[in-house]
Parts: C-alpha cells; sequence; structure tokens
C-alpha cells in the first residue's frame, strides 16, 4: 500500500474547524463552506477525504450529516474515497453511511463501548469498510470526543479490534494532536509492530518533515489537519513530498 497523506474536514456546527487538543471552545480555524474545503484538497490530489462530525463525537449527535452526505456524493462523482467518523453509535449508523458511498467508516466509543459491533460489521460489509479510532492521550486511549479516559492502551485495543475484523487503525497521538509541535513516533511505531493491518497516524504534523518522519514508522498514510490549513505547506506539497520520497528510495 502506498503511503497516503490524507486531508482531514472536521465539521463542527456547520463549519469546517480545527480543534486544539480536541477542546471544543479552542478553534485554531474555523471555515464557513466544509464543500469548499472538501473540493479545495480534490482539486489539491487528494486521493481520500477524512471527514468527521465533531459534534457527533462529543455529543452524540450527527449534526452535520447532511453536509457528509453531500460531500460523500461530491467524491463519488471525483473518484476520490472518504472514510467518515464522529458519532457513529451503532450497526445502522454506519450500515447508513456505507450505503450511501462511504469507502470507510471510523467507529470509536461505540467499538470500546460494544467491540463486537465491528466484528458484525466487518462481517456484513468487508474489513477494509471498518476502520476502528484509537485516540491516545497519556498512554490511555480516549472516546467520547476525547472527554472520557478508558483504561486501556492503544495496542490492547488495537489487537483486539484486529481479532474483531477490523480492516484499519487510525491512531491518533492526542498529546500532539492541533498544537503544532511536531510528532512523536514512539507510540505509533509500537502500534504498527503490534498489529497486522494497516495503521494510519495522525497528531502533531506541522512540516513536511513530520509526514516523512511518521511514514518510517510504518503507518500506511497520514492525516493532516491544522498544518494545511494555517498554510504551513499545500496538500499538493505533502503529496509530491513522499513521491520523491519513494521515488529517492528506488
Amino acid at each position: 500500500m502506498e503511503f497516503e497523506v490524507i486531508p482531514a474536514v472536521d465539521m463542527k456546527n456547520g463549519k469546517c474547524v480545527q480543534l486544539i487538543q480536541g477542546l471544543p471552545d479552542k478553534e485554531r480555524i474555523s471555515l464557513d463552506d466544509p464543500e469548499a474545503v472538501a473540493i479545495k484538497w480534490i482539486g489539491q490530489g487528494a486521493k481520500t477525504l477524512h471527514l468527521i462530525d465533531l459534534d457527533g463525537a462529543i455529543e452524540g449527535k450527527r449534526k452535520n450529516a447532511p453536509i457528509i452526505e453531500k460531500i460523500i456524493m461530491l467524491c463519488e462523482r471525483q473518484g476520490v474515497e472518504v472514510q467518515v467518523g464522529g458519532g457513529i453509535r451503532s450497526f445502522e449508523d454506519a450500515a447508513n453511511l456505507l450505503h450511501m458511498g462511504a469507502n470507510r467508516v471510523i467507529l470509536s466509543t461505540a467499538a470500546v463501548q460494544n467491540p463486537d459491533l465491528v466484528e458484525r460489521l466487518a462481517r456484513q460489509f468487508k474489513p477494509e469498510n471498518i476502520n476502528v479510532a484509537l485516540d491516545s492521550k497519556n498512554g490511555k486511549v480516549s472516546t467520547k470526543g476525547w472527554t472520557e479516559q478508558s483504561e486501556y492502551t492503544a495496542v490492547q485495543l488495537g489487537k483486539m479490534f484486529e481479532e474483531k475484523g477490523a480492516g484499519s487503525i487510525l491512531f491518533t497521538n492526542i498529546d500532539k494532536e492541533g498544537l503544532m509541535e511536531g510528532v512523536d513516533t514512539e507510540p505509533t511505531t509500537e502500534l504498527v509492530n503490534e498489529l497486522t493491518i494497516p495503521v494510519i497516524a495522525s497528531g502533531g504534523v506541522t512540516a513536511l518533515k513530520d509526514i516523512l518522519t511518521l511514514k518510517t514508522t510504518g503507518a500506511c498514510g497520514v492525516v493532516v489537519g491544522s498544518a494545511l490549513y494555517a498554510g504551513n505547506f499545500t496538500l499538493t506539497e505533502a503529496i509530491n513530498t513522499i513521491r520523491e520520497e519513494i521515488s529517492g528510495g528506488e
């Protein structure tokens, strides 16, 4: 699998936002038109978009569902894949998104509370359609929009969800998320080494070198948010950086 740079389109109250440390009252970026943002990333070469309903993640109510549906339809027309998360609490929530055209649903809180949901979805659809988000703070996985902390490590849950049939893991290092201070590769590397399914990394990317650093962990891709929105680099530059690195290594 070729390493992929995946732009984040996080939505809150109908706007595209970037939060600092996932805190609802700390918005670094707020843009009025998430669909226009999605079009921008597609224009810069995105192969996949990462859509998150933050209202759904935090409150359990997927307020941004109509916008997400529009973006899924847009991406289908453009041949761009979509992975969707935030507030997916039931089999029906996930199934509806997959039937709508989402390529992957991202489960977090619901998976931790009901691991058998992952198994049921993986049987009904395909493992590659099911991603489980493991968001880690101080070494433990957090849920409910990062407002509650579990007693489990990412490796413990990652192994369990791999057995349940998840096709991939999205690992976010909350300790670095949104701070624009660079990445910490150790927890991502540990998780990649313990699992056989692909791991997508997230959290802390500030400069192009951070993307290359995360690639060395063995992750299959990276979700990038704040650095893109702050203009630290363009998505096109990030994609080209990976291509050049791959070409140089051949």
